[in-house]
């Protein structure tokens, strides 16, 4: 029957031509399209054109692969193209196409490994451009060759093995690639061992490439090789390492070492335990531990592993005394940190005796008693024995002799026996002095010995020096002022003051001639302080008070002392009237300033005034003088001066001042003596 031709005609494959050589067609025949009958339904192909195949790495290039044909043949002709990958998409050059005669070329080599088929769109056009027929796909198949050497995944591979694996043992697997089509024989592998160090230690199987034990053996090489075309091989190596087991256990050089020590000396090596064992060096089956089993109950020792060489490095941590202990015998252990396997011949712990002699060196001299205390009185004559500050030689298997001198003696109040160490005093020492700290002395004594050479040691002396009550209180001031009503005023605040230090001196005793108790009241305020007050009224003036003073030493010291007291008549706030006479005698009219000049003036005059004598009694001795000058006292401790306790002590024994007499007192302990 009558039809139209349809699409393009005549795509040939390597499938459809007679093969040459490579696998190539040797030429292109031409395939035209079968007819179908003109109606009314959709134009289809007859046919499926099938691929191309070409060899990779054919070099006769460019090669005719196909010829295509259009079934419209028209006047002008047909233009034929192709497009695609190959063409004029990356990798472009590959093929190309005559226009007119559709003849398709290959114009480079291909590898299969990189591109394994092109998928190529062919073209049909008249000449003024318009398409003819819809575009045929064209399918160009890359045919692999064996042209890629197998690769192992790593140049060498390794693998562990213990010593003494049974036969068959599982090593390791040598794993191999091939870049070629894993559906051909080119990419088949076959696994096998080139050499090794002894024959018939290891085998592989040639397929899967795992390598298992016959014997035990070291280092050795693997080969693969594919199965197809040149039957291409690469080399790897194996290391297959034999791991070791501790079926050896250590064993000591010999069986007795010596050593010394001097004595005192701490973290020091003082030798080395040699061992042997002919497991693998450096592995924990070789590592050595060492243990001091007898002969060392306070610890003075320690045992450590070298790891380097697995000797036993024995030091001393705890200073020796030679004179206590000049000898010891260490009795030894070694065994391999890991325990011994059970292939291993079983043996009890290699022992070794350790001889450590100490080596006696000269040591210093010692003072068991350090500080030595002393004390001796103040004022103790010269020559006083204090004490005898000796040392002892702790070197007593080597005669030595010690002999001391003065390292420190500030004052220069000390002699010493180089000998014997004896201490006594050299001069007077006193109670107060700069070189005394809260009464003591230090001093400092060197003990030396004669070695060679030779070691000394420092001793420290504190003498105390003791207190004496040596001296009576003084009353202070010995004059006063007081109101001559009973009850009236504060009464006369009287202190005492002493050179001796407490306890030698406060707290202090007032006591009146029992004849005046009648009229007058000592009433203690606190340890230094007591006042004095009126029991009744009696004359104004001046009157003369025998006082006796005692302080709380021992022996305890007397002093009777005078004391004057002014006896004034009482205004409304119990103090002297005349006082404030000359004030209220200033009228009106006067200024301020004036009122405060008038004032001053009247208060000097008070001050200065000399009151009238008593009168004499008509028989018996005239009254004692006054031991100081007869001046009214204007000054009198405020009330603020007088704290809870009664305590005016750091107001009253600082510095007094009496109108035309000035009296002042320095207090120290154990510092300047007081001046006054």
């Amino acid at each position: 029957g009558s039809g139209v031709p349809l699409g393009l005609s005549g795509i040939l494959t390597s499938s459809l031509f007679s093969q040459g050589e490579a696998g190539l067609p040797s030429s292109p025949l031409l395939l035209y399209p079968r007819w179908q009958r003109a109606g009314p339904s959709r134009v289809k192909r007859a046919w499926v054109i099938p691929s191309i195949s070409v060899s990779e790495n054919h070099k006769r290039i460019p090669h005719l692969l196909v010829q295509i044909k259009s079934d419209k043949q028209l006047p002008g002709g047909v233009i034929y193209s192709i497009k695609g990958p190959g063409v004029d998409e990356e990798p472009t050059g590959i093929f190309s196409i005559e226009k007119y005669s559709g003849k398709v070329f290959l114009n480079a080599m291909l590898d299969r490994e990189q591109t394994d088929r092109f998928r190529l769109k062919a073209f049909a056009l008249d000449l003024g451009g318009a398409t003819l027929e819809d575009p045929t796909d064209l399918e160009i198949v890359v045919v692999d060759q064996n042209d890629n050497r197998p690769l192992f995944k790593q140049e060498v591979f390794t693998g562990h093995v213990v010593e003494g694996a049974v036969p068959g043992t599982y090593v390791m697997k040598a794993e191999a690639t091939d870049a070629d089509d894993p559906e051909t024989d080119n990419a088949a592998l076959r696994y096998s061992i080139l050499e090794q160090g002894s024959a018939g230690l290891f085998s592989i199987n040639e397929t899967t490439g795992e390598i298992r034990t016959v014997q035990v053996g070291l280092d050795r090489e693997v080969t693969v090789a594919d199965m197809a075309g040149d039957g291409l091989t690469t080399i790897a190596t194996a290391v297959i390492y034999v791991d070791d087991i501790n079926d050896n256990p250590p064993e000591f050089a010999k069986p007795e070492f010596s050593m010394e020590v001097p004595e005192n000396m701490r973290a020091m090596d003082i030798g080395r335990l040699l061992v042997h064992d002919k497991d693998l060096p450096s592995s924990p089956n070789w590592l050595a531990h060492y243990t001091i089993l007898e002969g060392d109950p306070d610890g003075a020792f320690a045992l450590r592993t070298d790891p380097h060489t697995n000797d036993g490095v024995l030091s001393v941590v705890k200073a020796l005394d030679h004179e206590r202990q000049d000898r010891f015998e260490l009795t030894v252990s070694v065994q391999n940190q890991n325990q011994l396997h059970p292939s291993a011949p079983q043996t009890t712990r290699a022992l070794a005796l350790v001889q450590v002699q100490v080596l006696d060196v000269n040591e210093a001299p010692v003072f068991h008693e350090n500080p030595r205390l002393a004390s001796v009185t103040e004022g103790a004559p010269p020559g006083t024995q204090l004490t005898t500050f000796s040392a002892c030689d702790p070197d007593t298997r080597q005669p030595q002799a010690l002999s001391y001198s003065l390292a420190y003696d500030p004052a220069d109040w000390l002699a010493l026996d180089p000998r014997s160490g004896k201490l006594q005093t050299k001069r007077v020492l006193p109670g107060r002095s700069p070189f005394l700290r809260d009464g003591w002395y230090t001093a400092l004594i060197l003990a030396r010995d004669n070695a060679h050479p030779p070691h000394t040691a420092t001793g420290t002396l504190s003498i105390e020096i003791l207190e004496v009550n040596d001296h009576g209180p003084t009353l202070l001031p010995p004059t006063g002022a007081m109101c001559s009503e009973p009850g009236q005023g504060r009464g006369l605040l009287l202190t005492a003051t002493d050179e001796d230090l407490p306890p030698q001196a406060e707290p202090f005793h007032f006591r009146l001639d029992p004849q005046l108790a009648r009229n007058w009241s000592l009433n203690p305020l606190n340890a230094t302080h007591s006042v004095l007050a009126l029991r009744v009224a009696v004359p104004a003036g001046l009157h003369s008070l025998p006082l006796l003073l005692s302080d709380s030493g021992t022996p305890r010291r007397e002093r009777a002392q005078l004391l004057n007291v002014s006896v004034c008549p009482c205004d409304e706030q119990g103090d002297c009237r005349t006082r404030t006479a000359a004030a209220s005698a200033a009228g009106p009219g006067l200024s301020f300033g004036a009122l405060l000049i008038i004032l001053g003036s009247a208060i000097l005059l008070l001050c200065k005034w000399d009151p009238p004598a008593p009168p004499r009694p008509a028989q018996g001795p005239a009254p004692p003088p006054l031991s100081v000058p007869q001046r009214w006292p204007c000054w009198r401790p405020p009330a603020s001066a007088v704290t809870s306790a009664g305590d005016t002590r750091g107001c009253w024994r600082r510095r007094r001042t009496t109108c035309g007499t000035t009296s002042s007192i320095t207090a120290s302990r154990g510092g300047a003596r007081r001046t006054r």
